[in-house]
């Protein structure tokens, strides 16, 4: 099984989506991501596994720019993303928030935590961003967000609150509400970690649907392994910061090279 992490054939699609090159990420003396050499291709779906710590989520957390990158440089469709040309011979220098918020809305992420906006309707939660952030129109904003509640099966509860629904329903508002972006690149970080276990699997099935019906990029940090390998096209063990191996999801799931990665399987199993 190869080790290297750039991505494999997907049909027809050469570019990379994603690149981080040389990507080092330290808080203090502790360091998260070590050197990182990560590729994804444009609709490739890949879910990054490991214990905690092992720098799954921090991954996420740059692409959405709520970290700095410490040493390297993220890329998002072949330019540079967390870092800019100084206007001085080229150089590269950490990209401002002029330079970030453009590229940013091209990326939706869902968290752990749902967030939604509790004073605000389900039908307004979607909208939000939408008009804010895209300036569309309400009626626009309006029409956009009704159709990803149907897409996520609730069609029926747009004029209630957050705190009326379920955790699943209010995950599956959350993944409306990244959709309704139209993100060209999705990130899901243990979307369903904070679910009881009888909920989670509304929230994977609407998740199978969006990989399905979409062309959508996806990342994905799961410990839902029956979905990594439903959904993923390749699968990242993580540790201590660096990709330990990777591979198409069922041969890593079916046979892990190193023992870290069959002792986490195990683990979680």
């Amino acid at each position: 099984m190869p080790t290297d992490p750039t991505p494999g054939a997907v049909a027809g699609k050469a570019a990379e989506k994603v690149r981080f090159a040389g990507v080092t990420k330290r808080f203090g003396d502790h360091t998260v991501l070590d050197g990182l050499d990560l590729a994804v291709a444009p609709g490739e779906r890949v879910t990054l596994i490991g214990p905690s710590g092992s720098g799954k989520t921090t991954i996420l957390r740059l692409l959405m720019t709520l970290e700095r990158v410490t040493d390297g440089v993220i890329h998002l469709d072949g330019e540079p993303f967390s870092h800019m040309p100084s206007g001085r011979g080229g150089a590269l220098v950490p990209a401002d928030e002029r330079h970030l918020a453009p590229r940013r809305r091209r990326i939706g992420m869902v968290f752990q935590q749902f967030n939604l906006f509790p004073h605000m309707s389900v039908l307004a939660n979607v909208m939000e961003a939408p008009r804010h952030v895209l300036g569309l129109g309400a009626d626009e904003a309006a029409a956009r967000a009704r159709d990803l509640l149907g897409l996520v099966g609730l069609d029926d509860k747009e004029d209630a609150h957050p705190t009326r629904l379920s955790g699943g329903q209010q995950q599956r508002v959350a993944i409306a509400r990244a959709l309704a972006m139209r993100p060209d690149l999705l990130l899901l970080d243990e979307v369903t970690s904070a679910l009881d276990p009888e909920l989670v699997a509304e929230v994977l099935d609407v998740l199978r649907d969006v990989a399905a019906g979409t062309d959508i990029t996806m990342l994905c940090v799961t410990h839902e392994m029956g979905f990594a390998r439903e959904v993923s096209d390749r699968i990242l063990m993580f540790d201590r910061g660096r990709v330990l191996e990777s591979g198409p999801s069922a041969d890593l799931l079916d046979a892990p090279e190193h023992e870290r990665t069959r002792a986490f399987l195990r683990s979680i199993g």
